[in-house]
């Protein structure tokens, strides 16, 4: 989020807004044959897993112990969620991956009603997006209920889920060759893409004067303290 954070021509409304759209072409651009990294956000990302296509098998190896580094997270944050109830048994870090599990299957189902009715049948489209609202609130609901589940439980399991997702991404950057000709490989680079376009609600925030006016305030008041502490 550097570019519309920290960035100087940010004090400059119309180039935030310029920053901003060119920041999604560049993620949604899926490029060509010619097409240069700066141009589109996948020609980046296949770029960046260049040095696996020259990595041995031990190598890979390696690759997918460290990517596993990243499953901790959600080892030791899920214990902490006020569904688990103080629990420290295993079955509750194992029945939290029903919820990586779900998240996927969600993801895979607007990703194909997107692909089929979004451009010629819209309103299927969103009829799919209400329905899977409406499960998703109908769940919370249920848990409210008939658990110990609090509504920060949603922003706490984030913290978990995320670095898993990743996690998960990083791993499947490893075995490539075996899925890349699968639906498996389709799905790993919308959801990485997805994730990185995930940031457009804070870049979008920039695109207003309001927000951008305090933001700017802010930027102001800290880089002036941070001159004064220099002195």
């Amino acid at each position: 989020m550097a570019p519309f954070a920290f960035n100087p021509s940010g004090f400059d409304w119309l180039k935030t807004v310029y920053d901003f759209d060119d920041f999604m072409s560049w993620i949604w651009y899926r490029g060509g044959i010619f097409a240069k990294p700066e141009q589109s956000w996948e020609v980046w990302w296949y770029e960046e897993q260049a040095h696996l296509r020259t990595t041995g098998l031990w190598g890979r190896l390696m690759e997918i112990v460290l990517d596993l580094r990243f499953f901790f997270f959600q080892y030791g944050i899920v214990y902490q969620l006020k569904i688990a109830s103080g629990s420290h048994s295993i079955a509750v870090y194992l029945l939290s991956w029903i919820c990586v599990f779900a998240a996927v299957g969600v993801f895979v189902v607007m990703a194909y009603a997107r692909d089929r009715y979004a451009a010629k049948e819209h309103i299927y489209y969103r009829a799919v997006q209400a329905f899977i609202i409406i499960l998703i609130v109908l769940v919370i609901i249920v848990l409210l209920k008939f658990t110990d589940f609090h509504i920060i439980d949603i922003f706490t399991s984030l913290l978990a889920f995320i670095p898993t997702g990743w996690g998960l991404i990083s791993i499947a950057q490893v075995i490539r060759p075996f899925i890349e000709s699968t639906v498996v490989w389709d799905t790993v680079v919308a959801v990485a893409r997805q994730g990185f376009s995930s940031t457009r609600p804070l870049a979008e925030d920039s695109k207003y004067p309001a927000l951008l006016l305090a933001r700017n305030l802010m930027r102001f008041e800290v880089g002036s303290h941070f001159l004064h502490y220099s002195r």
